[in-house]
């Protein structure tokens, strides 16, 4: 019966892991895109831009995680 409950918790982090690091990763590049089209207005864009970069790269490390967790099953 615990086997069965910890591979339960181990299916369901993976699944909030992958689609929060896919989310993430969306979210990242939709506001990079953001970053760019205010860079080329001359608009202020550098805290876009880290936010975009902080965005990608934690939906980066998500994934990363949902496949390690799904490498130990």
């Amino acid at each position: 019966m615990e086997k069965q409950k910890n591979t339960f918790r181990n299916s369901f982090r993976w699944w909030v892991y992958s689609i929060g690091g896919l989310l993430l990763v969306g979210a990242g590049l939709s506001v990079l895109g953001e970053a760019i089209i205010a860079k080329s207005n001359g608009e202020a864009w550098f805290l876009v831009g880290t936010l975009a970069l902080i965005l990608v790269n934690s939906g980066i490390c998500l994934i990363a995680g949902a496949i390690i967790l799904r490498l130990k099953k």
